[in-house]
């Protein structure tokens, strides 16, 4: 009796497992109203709404820009304390090591931004059900995937040198023992095919705002030569920028950063910020639609009359007393980018400002450029700020083909002088201070009026790396070390991934 009964318990669980195993392999997810990816990229709307979620971890970098001055001679730290934001601290004081929560964000956030293109790219053809989906004006939409992928490894190579490359796929969790990093050269070469065909596919004008151009990818392209020492190819490509007249310098440099200004005719590309979703995540602060930089860099307790036109911040990534010296007098450009707050004070007695002296790095300067202003966030105020970034202007695509011009094997110093001249005028508002040096003088005159330009829009770091004077201006820069970051400790530990030298 117990036999048999041991036997039916037996038949019934071998039934009950074929049954389920039916169940399992028939089941239609859809019947619990369950979305999978083969649900995606069935129609031109897919793909569009996609490709906007490759925009987004552009938005997500905004530390980056702040480390490219904080790591240089431009800016400190700042903050309440030495333990204020430690990340940033410790990247200022040249102590940082390989664990630290503002680098690791960063390369997961890049590494995002590469697994969305890559994803979109692996179906660009067929998506995952087999299925070809075309329709009017994709090649054009797969450009800014193209660019977006350029930039997300851009943006990896220059703080950390060699990376892991992949491009043919989205990377899951189980990939990560996989990983190595590939040599510098390689992600290089990887920017610029995807750079040529953003080129080839994009067009020279876009209906949307801050949506990636043919200029864009082109002026992109003419930095990465730069970095790469390829000037004569930079000369080139930046050359097809200028002489298409699609930009022009704005007359007044303080207009450019003002909300009123954004996207304007100087903007080569923006990245883009937005106060219309609020946000309220502090466990995700980079996340938001938001520019989460802007409120760093605000006066600290500010406040005043309702004219006033102020709002409160954190007062970090203050500019250097340096940074204020290095311009002449009569440029405009000082006042736009550093703020001399006691000097403000004094001047708008009818504003009736108080504010708290920054408590920690106090340098008596604000970034103004990207100072944060009333009325210009929404929801949690610190995380909803609407600046855009302005990613590359038009000056800098004049200063990058004056240095490019410069350096080439068959250097046009006469070009260079008047590119770099257009971009002086307009700083001190007549030809008084045009630079006629030649060669090598007229060299360093083009890197230091990018400081003057781009001062306080993240460059500072990366431009004296590239250029080799950083062990000579940055206290606590160590040759061989630290002209890239330390690989963020939890990719050593989980990928297996080699470190940089000297962390």
């Amino acid at each position: 009796m117990n036999k048999r009964y041991i036997k039916l318990i037996g038949v019934v669980m071998l039934v009950s497992t074929f049954t389920a195993c039916k169940k399992w392999v028939d089941y239609n997810p859809h019947e619990d109203f369950v979305t999978t990816e083969q649900d995606y990229l069935k129609s031109e709307s897919d793909y569009r709404n996609m490709i906007i979620s490759a925009y987004s971890p552009l938005q997500w970098l905004n530390q980056m820009v702040v480390i490219g001055d904080i790591a240089s001679d431009n800016s400190v730290a700042g903050g309440e304390s030495a333990s204020d934001v430690l990340p940033l601290q410790q990247i200022d004081d040249y102590t940082l090591t390989p664990i630290n929560s503002t680098l690791q964000d960063l390369w997961q956030v890049a590494y995002e931004g590469v697994n969305r293109t890559n994803y979109l790219l692996q179906y660009k053809s067929q998506n995952l059900a087999g299925q070809t989906v075309n329709f009017a004006g994709k090649d054009a939409l797969y450009g800014e995937v193209n660019f977006l992928r350029a930039y997300y490894y851009f943006s990896l190579v220059r703080m950390w040198g060699d990376v892991p490359l992949f491009t043919d796929r989205r990377l899951g969790v189980s990939d990560s023992k996989s990983l190595s990093r590939s040599p510098k050269a390689e992600v290089y070469k990887q920017i610029e095919a995807d750079l040529n065909t953003a080129i080839a596919a994009l067009p020279a004008t876009q209906s949307q705002k801050g949506r990636i151009t043919k200029y864009a990818a082109q002026a992109m392209l003419g930095k990465v030569y730069l970095y790469e020492n390829k000037f004569t190819e930079a000369a080139a490509v930046l050359e097809q920028v200028i002489s298409a007249n699609a930009f022009s310098l704005v007359g007044d440099f303080n207009s450019i950063f003002l909300a009123s200004g954004e996207n304007g005719p100087e903007s080569v590309f923006e990245i883009q910020y937005t106060n219309g979703s609020p946000y309220y995540n502090w466990g995700g602060q980079t996340r938001g639609q938001g520019n989460y930089s802007v409120q760093q860099n605000g006066i600290r307790g500010i406040s005043g009359s309702a004219a006033m036109p102020y709002a409160a911040g954190w007062s970090s990534n203050l500019p250097t007393q340096n940074l204020a010296a290095a311009y002449a007098a009569g440029d405009k450009r000082k006042d736009v980018t550093v703020l001399n707050i006691e000097a403000y004070k004094a001047a708008h007695p009818e504003y009736g400002i108080t504010y708290q002296v920054a408590p920690y790095k106090n340098t008596g300067l604000y970034n103004q450029k990207y100072l944060p202003r009333k009325g210009e966030t929404s929801g949690q105020i610190e995380l909803n700020y609407l600046n855009n970034f302005r990613t590359l202007r038009y000056a800098e695509v004049l200063l990058m083909a004056a240095e490019a011009n410069n350096r080439a094997a068959a250097a046009n110093d006469g070009k260079a002088q008047g590119y770099l001249n257009q971009v002086r005028r307009r700083a001190f508002g007549d030809n008084a201070h045009d630079v006629t040096a030649t060669g090598t003088a007229l060299r360093q005159a083009i890197w230091d009026e990018r400081r003057l330009e781009l001062g306080m829009e993240g460059d500072r770091f990366f431009d004296l790396v590239r250029t080799g004077q950083a062990a000579t201006k940055i206290t606590g820069f160590v040759a061989g070390k630290n002209e890239v970051f330390p690989i963020p400790q939890q990719e050593v530990n989980v990928s297996g991934l080699t470190q940089n030298p000297g962390y």
